[in-house]
């Protein structure tokens, strides 16, 4: 069994697992034909998928972009940008702004996208039907920190993600890391920070996209999800958030969405 450890977490490939028979088969949604990746409309704009419109569930309250002047300009930039339909273009940033100021406000946005998409699911992702954190039968995630948990540990899908949104808010929280008072300076270490966020959100979606699939077609709600994942993937592509060896779940979804533009 290879191992690659990142972070202080494990990512495990060629571990054999009885493969659910809700996994399904995710070749659809990147199909050269799917009419789901044709879509010009933004997650954003989309009615979350049933969405706990069923509950109005969100796995975290939302969150609101930095605080500030500019921080509520970019925030207008972007609802604006996707408003136009390209996400392409709509992930660039804009002439003249600063690339943290674009890096932090995008990451609370895609907080809050994973945080809705999650929240939606929380009634099938439970210990008993996802009991790893898995991306098929060759991935799995175990959690550590660094900080309370430094030894990963195998945890069931729901717990992976409560400690990784957790995670992740303690992050957004710190004025440390995001400042909240203008002209305050970003962290040298803040496009690292940034790039975790990413990775760990990356996991969530492939999670969703191997184990919980053909929930969210039987729901008819998976054009939402794979315009989330479009605009995720356009703007992790554009700063290099992420290595490509941690997007080996889901490259072909990937490579399939980028050649189609």
């Amino acid at each position: 069994m290879l191992v690659a450890r990142r972070g202080g977490e494990r990512r495990a490939g060629g571990r054999k697992r009885k493969k659910d028979s809700t996994e399904g088969n995710i070749s659809a949604p990147f199909s050269s034909s799917s009419s789901s990746l044709q879509l010009n409309i933004s997650c954003r704009e989309m009615s979350p998928f049933a969405l706990g419109i069923r509950n109005q569930k969100t796995f975290r309250p939302k969150k609101n972009a930095p605080a500030g002047d500019k921080g509520a300009q970019l925030k207008k930039y972007i609802d604006a940008t996707l408003g136009s339909g390209n996400l392409k273009e709509a992930v660039q940033l804009p002439p003249g702004e600063d690339l943290n100021e674009w890096l932090a406000v995008n990451t609370v946005d895609f907080f809050n996208q994973v945080n809705l998409l999650f929240g939606s699911l929380m009634e099938f992702c439970t210990p008993t039907f996802c009991p790893t954190m898995s991306a098929g039968p060759k991935f799995e995630y175990r959690w550590a920190d660094g900080v309370k948990i430094k030894k990963p540990i195998e945890v069931s899908a729901p717990k992976y993600v409560e400690y990784l949104m957790d995670w992740i808010e303690v992050q957004l929280d710190n004025e440390s890391i995001f400042p909240q008072k203008l002209g305050a300076p970003f962290p040298p270490n803040f496009q690292d920070v940034i790039r975790t966020i990413f990775k760990r959100l990356f996991r969530v979606y492939a999670h969703i996209y191997h184990s919980h699939f053909q929930k969210i077609v039987s729901l008819r709600e998976e054009a939402h999800l794979n315009t989330c994942f479009k605009h995720f993937t356009f703007f992790i592509w554009e700063f290099h958030l992420i290595d490509k060896g941690e997007l080996a779940p889901l490259i072909d979804l990937i490579e399939s969405i980028l050649l189609a533009y």
